[in-house]
């Protein structure tokens, strides 16, 4: 049964941070563990342990103290909604209202609790229901299908072979207004040059110049 965000009254702001960060995790991990959500979000192990076990008897996660935690049907479907709204919201600020990318992320988070759901199928209507957000991430469509998005970064391309930006992280305000500094965005050509061992710096070629960024920067970046 579809959970309505703006009449359950159990699904608090907490509650859709914590689902959405869950499923943003599960993307590159099939389980995800109290420490990881603890880093995401920073809190302490034992304040997300709470939530945990909170979640659980909502029937929104399978948690398990010693394997982790994954969402149910439930409460994937509850955070998709939020992402929705969230990457709607991204880019509604960046095309209609002129912020930066580096701010849109954190206005968004905002602002992705308090909107209606008309105010949303209005957004979107009014951008031409698009699948993407600014950063190229993938926005779900209301009945929850996701447009397709690739999981693999530019760390770990194959040299010398050229790629397109398809998307770039949103977890970092700074790392974002880095990329969009340097033009590090979707749509972009690029192509990995060399990669230093142990995780060390990489030199890449984008715009015809050759450019040398570190492996956390190219970690982030997500290519196609």
């Amino acid at each position: 049964m579809k959970k309505d965000l703006e009449k359950d009254e159990k699904i608090t702001e907490s509650v859709q941070d914590y689902l959405k960060t869950i499923y943003k995790l599960q993307e590159s991990d099939d389980t995800v563990s109290t420490t990881q959500i603890a880093q995401e979000l920073g809190f302490t192990g034992a304040s997300v342990t709470g939530m945990l076990k909170r979640l659980s008897a909502m029937e929104f996660v399978d948690y398990n103290s010693y394997k982790g935690v994954r969402l149910t049907e439930l409460g994937t479907q509850i955070s998709l909604e939020v992402l929705r709204r969230h990457r709607l919201l991204e880019l509604y600020l960046k095309e209609s209202l002129g912020f930066s990318l580096s701010k849109v992320h954190d206005e968004a988070c905002r602002l992705e609790h308090y909107v209606s759901e008309d105010f949303i199928a209005k957004i979107d209507e009014i951008l031409g229901f698009p699948e993407y957000s600014p950063l190229g991430n993938p926005i779900p469509s209301k009945d929850g299908a996701i447009p397709e998005s690739s999981n693999l970064s530019l760390a770990q391309a194959e040299l010398n072979k050229e790629y397109h930006i398809q998307r770039i992280s949103d977890d970092n305000k700074e790392m974002v207004a880095y990329f969009e500094e340097m033009k590090f965005l979707p749509g972009m050509e690029i192509k990995l040059l060399s990669r230093a061992p142990f995780n060390g710096p990489l030199n890449i070629e984008h715009n015809s110049k050759e450019n040398i960024v570190g492996y956390e920067i190219a970690r982030n970046i997500y290519v196609s």
